[in-house]
């Protein structure tokens, strides 16, 4: 296995846009985040708003950029052709998944744990502008904490969805598209849907609704799923993925 992550190692930190693609998750991070944070306020300390909702918000967008690094760990070698090189090489083919799957984990939950922290401190200072009570802002706080650490872990289980999907469908384009969509059709569906029991649903197995109820600090018994069970929501999605995308990868020609 220490062969096989040297070379994924090496393969993932000289293409070209791995280190763009994580500054870029950084930086939206941070700046949506912070953009959203400036358009609200709260007149009292039961205004409605959840501040660790708030603070993370740019996890919404960049996990996009999450989801083009992961697909390009992998799509990118077939469309070079390097695929086959890789696997000769390296004829484990499950070996070579699992390497790019814990590099790619590695590197996400890196960008994360950056992005995330950074995100929660300025957002805060601007909440406190904007009329937040200080106490509904403790960074250190149970409920903060648990929303941060499981954004970066949500990150980390979006991009090992999207390259089971990518090791699965094999193109880059067409990769990018099944995962965008499945992250953004589901909240989509939720507005056209009139039926409260079918919104419930659509909301406990959409990846992202489901996966951020993590970053909920407020009003938690009105969720369709607590905190946790709703990043178990991703998880099964990644794995589901992971499996079906490494079954393609052994049964058939690179």
């Amino acid at each position: 296995m220490r062969e096989h992550l040297h070379a994924e190692w090496t393969k993932l930190r000289t293409l070209a846009g791995t280190g763009r693609l994580l500054l870029t998750i950084v930086v939206l991070t941070v700046a949506v985040s912070v953009a959203a944070s400036a358009v609200v306020s709260c007149a009292s300390e039961d205004c409605g708003y959840d501040p660790a909702k708030i603070s993370l918000f740019g996890v919404q967008v960049s996990q996009a950029a999450v989801a083009v690094l992961a697909v390009l760990t992998i799509s990118g070698e077939y469309g070079t052709g390097m695929i086959r090189v890789t696997l000769t090489a390296m004829p484990h083919r499950t070996c070579v998944l699992a390497a790019k799957a814990i590099l790619l984990a590695g590197l996400t939950l890196i960008a994360g744990s950056v992005a995330v922290p950074a995100s929660a401190l300025l957002a805060r200072r601007i909440l406190l502008d904007n009329g937040f009570a200080p106490e509904m802002l403790i960074l250190t706080s149970g409920p903060m904490l648990r929303a941060a650490f499981g954004s970066v872990l949500y990150l980390a289980l979006i991009a090992l969805f999207s390259l089971g999907v990518a090791t699965a469908v094999r193109d880059s384009a067409t990769a990018i598209g099944v995962v965008l969509g499945l992250l953004y059709l589901f909240p989509a569906l939720l507005l056209m849907i009139a039926d409260e029991d079918w919104q419930r649903l659509v909301w406990q197995i959409s990846p992202m609704n489901a996966g951020l109820a993590i970053q909920a600090t407020t009003n938690l018994t009105s969720l369709p799923l607590s905190p946790w069970a709703g990043l178990a929501v991703p998880a099964a999605w990644a794995m589901t993925a992971l499996l079906g995308g490494g079954l393609l990868l052994r049964v058939r020609d690179a």
